[in-house]
């Protein structure tokens, strides 16, 4: 149990306290939130299966929120060596906080307040927007431009309803078990444009195999603020250390950095009016 390794690690505190008082006073200072991290594991949720966001290679882990949750987890004193990424898949995120297998999850996971009734939320650290990818050479630059065409999204999602329903009656929708089908759909001329979050569009563009054939519109039309996700009572880290954490990222240029590297050739560049975000107080 962690809280069992909490109470030796809070015994093995006290003890070097009384050393420290009894023998020599040199030594120095270490990074924030090391000395009640040392040799913990820290258990973070990610994609694992979302290019440009978070995805697992073999042993390899990247993405923007992996790179996020590298900077905050360092900046709460985890190195990335005291990490443990773990898939957390979108139907299972509030059961893992609740459950007590995750300490945060970075996971494109949109702050709402039904998911608050269950977890808490820190940041946001992006805020993202419905939007379209089409291929680079088209001329489609709204939702409005889809009346006839064929627009594909997955199987559950109410992304493409939306567009039928507020802005183009006339689309045909395609629903694929995943948004990279949709991109192989549309690479063979079956579709005109895929939708959903513009982060996550452009990170589906930014992948080897299709750099340079597609481009995300570049027009928004919702707001999703991507929190990081933790457990609604009893957690290791706090929302407001998070929160600075993320805050830092962004005014040393890091975030930004963070993003043009995980959406390089997407033709993708992010909401200017929503981002970088600020923070939302702690509840």
């Amino acid at each position: 149990m962690r809280k069992t390794r909490y109470a030796a690690a809070a015994i093995a505190a006290v003890a070097a306290l009384t050393l420290s008082a009894c023998g020599s006073d040199s030594g120095s200072e270490s990074g924030s939130g090391s000395s009640e991290s040392a040799g913990e594991k820290i258990r973070i949720g990610i994609k694992f299966d979302q290019p440009g966001l978070g995805f697992k290679d073999g042993n390899e882990y990247t993405g923007f929120d992996v790179d996020v949750a590298k900077y905050v987890a360092n900046e709460l004193g985890y190195p990335e060596d005291q990490i443990e990424f773990i898939s957390s898949p979108s139907a299972q995120r509030e059961n893992m906080l609740e459950n007590d297998q995750l300490d945060m999850i970075f996971a494109t996971y949109s702050i709402t307040d039904t998911r608050k009734e269950k977890v808490a939320f820190a940041g946001p650290y992006f805020v993202a927007g419905q939007d379209l990818l089409v291929p680079s050479d088209s001329d489609i630059s709204g939702p409005e431009d889809l009346e006839g065409k064929n627009l594909c999204s997955v199987t559950g999602s109410t992304s493409a309803q939306k567009i039928k329903d507020n802005y183009a009656a006339g689309v045909n929708l395609l629903e694929q078990p995943s948004y990279a089908e949709c991109v192989t759909a549309m690479q063979g001329g079956q579709i005109d444009a895929v939708t959903t979050d513009d982060i996550i569009l452009a990170g589906l563009a930014s992948t080897d195999a299709n750099k340079g054939k597609f481009k995300v519109v570049g027009n928004t039309f919702s707001e999703e603020k991507y929190g990081v996700g933790l457990p609604k009572e009893g957690g290791i880290v706090k929302c407001e250390d998070i929160n600075a954490a993320i805050t830092k990222m962004i005014d040393d240029g890091a975030w930004e950095e963070a993003i043009k590297k995980n959406t390089e050739g997407a033709d993708y560049t992010f909401n200017a009016e929503l981002n970088p975000p600020k923070m939302d107080a702690c509840a």
